[in-house]
């Protein structure tokens, strides 16, 4: 039988050819053969201090070791209540090495926010730091729920020593006391250990790797399952519509690592391609101009708000943005005003893109050639889309006709939790 033929196979701009597979692949398999390839290269970029993949391997493998010895099972819900430093990364992969499922929660969620999806979640291992905007939230939550364990982390110690000092110098007024109370360990005791364990094994595509929340816009907010291949698949489509894969990479990663949109784009695409990461924990626009000039990155994905932030910063004409690439803008809508403007002033392409929890990314404008201002661009390798009939979903909408969206691929979720 004769496949359908899509209207944008005549015009796929895209590097990659749109039809392709992306056979089964575990996350820990994907770390794994980025570590192989290059285990001496840095991963991770916080505040100055590098972190290697060999480093970032072995910080993952002893988190999953902790975890076994915590008494954490395959299966079990492993919440991830931080922002983005160092520790997420040793949680999210450990947490998945050892067969547990990633919840990602917003740092920035209430007590009852943090409550609500806790319980829905099933989650009984919470990691955060010790940080007052974090810590008595996830306390209360303790507290308050059927949560069981707290795993604290705090951001000195995963600075330079200089750095560290400083950082307790003049930033102590931000730091929470870690209480003494069984059910709250620190990282760094979770992390003590010589990081062997019986791996278990792991069918990439039916296996539930990560419960990435909805953002509730059509109702209480549900806990999409993500599979391995979700995750490894949406990571190697991304990868393969940029156009300079194989050189140098670096992603400056200030959107937030919870979020679906930066766990793609900014964390396993990395990851994939070997890549990268200067990580930020949070936005400011004098900080992202800052690490641009600092760390010289090639990339830099963000939301309009974000990029219409920086180009008012007054150090935005000081900054050297030579070395930026490409940009993808999701979120929201991008004004075509806004992406004349800021590839004007950075010399870098902003590729507008479409995505939603349930399955990342959908479409992207490609880079080079047929960057239209304004649309969502183009499906990603492997991902079908059709218009159908909003009245009537069993038929397509017409030509020229509003309809709603309906997306297949090896990204789409194995359904809501």
């Amino acid at each position: 039988m004769e496949r359908e033929k899509f209207i944008w196979e005549e015009h796929y701009n895209h590097p990659s050819h749109w039809q392709r597979d992306f056979p089964p692949l575990s996350v820990p398999d994907m770390l794994l053969a980025a570590h192989d390839r290059s285990p001496g290269a840095f991963l991770i970029d916080f505040m100055g201090r590098k972190y290697s993949y060999a480093e970032v391997l072995s910080g993952a493998r002893r988190a999953a070791r902790g975890l076994i010895d915590l008494g954490v099972c395959p299966g079990d819900r492993v919440g991830l209540f931080l922002p983005n430093v160092p520790h997420y990364v040793a949680a999210y992969y450990g947490a998945m090495m050892m067969g547990a499922i990633v919840v990602n929660f917003s740092p920035l969620y209430t007590v009852e926010e943090l409550r609500h999806q806790v319980e829905d979640s099933g989650t009984r291992t919470l990691f955060t730091l010790s940080v007052k905007s974090l810590l008595p939230t996830a306390l209360k939550v303790l507290d308050q729920s059927s949560l069981e364990r707290l795993v604290v982390g705090s951001i000195p110690g995963v600075l330079s020593p200089a750095k560290s000092v400083l950082y307790r110098l003049f930033k102590s007024s931000g730091e929470a006391e870690r209480p003494d109370d069984p059910r709250v360990s620190s990282f760094s005791t979770l992390i003590a250990n010589d990081g062997v364990f019986d791996a278990p094994a792991i069918d990439p595509v039916q296996d539930v790797a990560l419960l990435q929340y909805t953002g509730g816009t059509t109702g209480t907010p549900k806990g999409a399952m993500l599979t391995h291949n979700n995750l490894t698949a949406v990571a190697r489509q991304v990868a393969a519509i940029d156009p300079h894969s194989g050189e140098v990479d670096r992603i400056l990663g200030v959107l937030p690592l919870f979020h679906v949109f930066a766990n793609t784009t900014v964390l396993n695409r990395t990851v994939y391609m070997g890549g990268e990461m200067v990580l930020l924990p949070r936005f400011d626009a004098g900080q992202v101009l800052g690490a641009v000039g600092r760390t010289h990155p090639t990339s830099l994905p963000g939301v309009p708000t974000m990029f219409q932030a920086l180009l008012d910063h007054p150090d935005a004409g000081k900054t050297d943005f030579s070395s930026l690439r490409l940009c993808i803008s999701g979120g929201a809508p991008l004004s075509v005003e806004l992406k004349r403007k800021f590839e004007e002033t950075t010399g870098a392409v902003i590729g507008e893109g479409y995505g939603l929890t349930e399955c990342a990314v959908v479409s992207v404008n490609p880079y080079e050639n047929g960057n239209k201002a304004g649309f969502i661009g183009q499906p990603t390798p492997g991902t079908r889309v059709i218009l159908l009939d909003r009245e009537n979903p069993g038929q397509r909408a017409g030509p020229g006709q509003p309809g709603e969206l309906a997306v297949a691929g090896p990204q789409v979720m194995k359904g809501y939790w």
